[in-house]
């Protein structure tokens, strides 16, 4: 019998997503008609100008154009396999303007009537599928093209049809949806010897070991640098001595990318649906689309595909009997050598990897899998986990709810609990289905403690090997420079005076701290040199340096390119936002905080999960540079503040 409870919090939950699919809509209608081509070149939604390359049919038998990137190539863009994209021509006239006698310059952009899917990128070139009714030779023959993120309709359709599904659920599927929603229904699980495994430590070894007693579900929480990929990649190994074959699946292509690298590393044959966002070849090489087209019987069909293409192009108004006959012969031979091709590259894969949106590809339709692994899933809505979950058995979950949650644009649909994931849900109604990995191997102990102590009940403890390690004698792990101890930063390079006070840039682009980026570039020159050049390039000491706000990022990366005393270091040092360090360290890590304001505002830096995400990507130093004053209003950055000055005192 169905729990209404769980059927209310399913249907609560496509309210909400219908709420943010409006809000997210409206958003990208404003933004469409009201911000120019150069703020969305910087924000790195849109390529502008561009040159078309040539188009062609890829082996998935779609009709794909190359693009090439000409200008901005320096900015960070948001391009990335399975979103959607439109192309637009921008054309300036000149108007003559009654009020005054000068000619004023217009520019009026005009959009193609088809919308393609990034195929995939490599630095300044991008593959897009289009339509085959899409117009390319208007597009080829248009001036200064351009081409921009489109909004995605097919992930909320998937998501809201997943939420459908689970709703009017029977069988597996009802069960999971009542068993998740319910503290009364316990998950089940077998009996058996725990087995152990020399490489993993304690906590992991108990990960590992539950995952396998699972019959419905298990949740393995990795707070920073506690080796959660190295356990599930286990966890999966073991999954594989019981079972045929596994679906492995995450939120973005970044995290699917890393799982499916490091199970290949392993010797496990993966089969990735989709294409990765590092286009290498050992990325390429265990993706479908490759796969495909290196199978020896992939020439037959594709010379099959290419007769029916012309077959088609040289059709007359009057076919003939005949000519239907061909065709249906030739689509009857190719579907044939499409699903032996097919058959084969499914059987030989042990591992099915796909974005959370990615599973839903019609190559998965009809496959049943005993195991669903979701890696990172504390980032991924509800309503996205339970896309694939309709082919399964029983779900494992991997994340850390304490880090990066999902996007949500919608403040009312926040608010009302959107942004509430399906493993915060199960930690709290099942948390005999949570096993927390306990040590850390990244971080120096002095900045793993701060994130253990707030965020972990300190339970979280750092491996000998790493407790102590640094790049200096004598040196403070974690320092906190109160830029509200400078006045005033008199001048930029280009003479602009500055002060330590953000300003506001512009709509969804963020906050600007000009003096307080300064002075960031400064203090790390002046780490640097105190470390020393050979030093740093010898050992390759490497820098992240964060900011949580997009304009503030870029604005960095333009005083890094512009400096040179960085010159030589440029490939150690990276810039981005707090999303775009998500799984990654570096040594050295450096945060720019940009607020400081009279009021204490600090906007979305209330989130304090992006905050432990910043600190704890270093293993060795980590330099905060913030307005005290602004910041230390809010109860969290007291703590971080008096912390801070603690290790600096001990």
């Amino acid at each position: 019998m169905p729990t209404a409870g769980a059927i209310q919090a399913l249907q609560q939950q496509r309210l909400l997503l219908q709420l943010e699919y409006q809000t997210e809509k409206e958003a990208y209608r404003q933004q469409t008609e009201t911000i120019g081509i150069g703020r969305k070149v910087k924000r790195g939604d849109a390529w502008w100008p561009l040159r078309i390359g040539k188009s062609y049919y890829n082996s998935l038998n779609q009709l794909a154009l190359e693009v090439h990137r000409t200008k901005d190539t320096d900015i960070e863009h948001n391009f990335e396999f399975g979103r959607p994209v439109v192309f637009f021509s921008s054309e300036s006239r000149t108007s003559s303007n009654s009020r005054s006698s000068r000619d004023s310059c217009e520019t009026t952009i005009r959009y193609f009537r088809f919308t393609g899917v990034v195929s995939y990128v490599d630095g300044d070139r991008m593959v897009v599928t289009l339509p085959d009714n899409a117009q390319i030779i208007d597009l080829q023959g248009a001036d200064n093209v351009g081409i921009q993120l489109s909004f995605d309709e097919t992930s909320y359709r998937l998501m809201m049809e997943a939420l459908d599904r689970a709703i009017r659920g029977k069988g597996r599927l009802g069960y999971l949806r009542d068993l998740f929603h319910s503290k009364s229904q316990k998950p089940e699980t077998f009996t058996f010897q725990p087995m152990h495994f020399p490489y993993l430590n304690a906590t992991q070894e108990q990960a590992v070991n539950e995952v396998l007693r699972a019959k419905d579900v298990a949740i393995v929480h990795g707070p920073p640098g506690t080796g959660k990929t190295t356990t599930l990649v286990e966890a999966i190994r073991e999954t594989l001595m019981r079972e045929n074959q596994v679906l492995v699946c995450a939120q973005s292509n970044m995290a699917v990318d890393w799982i499916s690298e490091k199970l290949v590393d392993r010797g496990i044959n993966v089969l990735r649906i989709g294409n990765p966002t590092r286009v290498n070849d050992k990325m390429l090489s265990f993706t479908y689309e490759r796969r495909f087209e290196a199978h020896p019987d992939y020439p037959q069909l594709w010379a099959l595909r290419k007769a029916i293409r012309e077959l088609r192009s040289h059709r007359s108004r009057r076919a003939t009997d005949g000519y239907h006959q061909k065709l249906e012969s030739l689509k009857s031979r190719a579907t044939e050598l499409e699903i032996r091709i097919n058959s084969e590259l499914f059987g030989e894969a042990r591992v099915i990897a796909s974005t959370l949106v990615g599973s839903a590809n019609r190559l998965l339709d009809g496959q049943k899998f005993g195991s669903l692994f979701i890696d990172e899933a504390a980032q991924a809505l509800e309503a996205a986990c339970w896309i694939p979950m309709r082919r399964v058995s029983r779900v494992i979950l991997a994340g850390d709810h304490c880090q990066l949650p999902p996007t949500v644009k919608s403040i009312a649909a926040m608010k009302a609990g959107l942004g509430k994931t399906l493993m915060e849900r199960i930690v709290e109604t099942h948390p005999e289905a949570v096993t927390q990995l306990r040590i850390q191997y990244r971080m120096n102990d002095d900045i793993m403690r701060f994130s253990s102590d707030y965020f972990y009940h300190g339970q979280v403890e750092s491996a000998p090997e790493v407790k102590f390690r640094g790049i200096l004698d004598l040196d403070i792990p974690m320092e906190w420079i109160d830029t509200s101890e400078y006045a005033e930063l008199s001048e930029d390079s280009e003479g602009e005076d500055l002060s330590f006070k953000e300003e506001f840039v512009g709509e969804s682009y963020g906050r600007i701290n000009k003096a307080e980026g300064l002075l960031t570039m400064h203090v790390l020159q002046q780490y640097f040199e105190r470390i020393g050049k050979q030093r740093l390039l010898d050992e390759r000491i490497d820098v992240g340096m964060i900011s949580p706000y997009r304009a503030q990022v870029q604005y960095l990366r333009r005083l890094l390119m512009k400096s040179a005393y960085f010159k030589p270091f440029r490939r150690l040092i990276s810039i981005n936002t707090v999303d775009g360090f998500q799984g990654q360290e570096r040594d050295i890590i450096v945060i720019s905080m940009v607020r400081s304001n009279d009021e204490g505002q600090i906007g979305f830096l209330r989130d304090l999960r992006r905050m432990n995400v910043a600190i704890t990507r270093a293993r060795m130093k980590v330099i905060i540079l913030g307005n005290r004053q602004t910041m230390t209003r809010h109860p969290f950055y007291r703590q971080l503040w008096q912390y801070c000055r603690n290790v600096r005192t001990t």
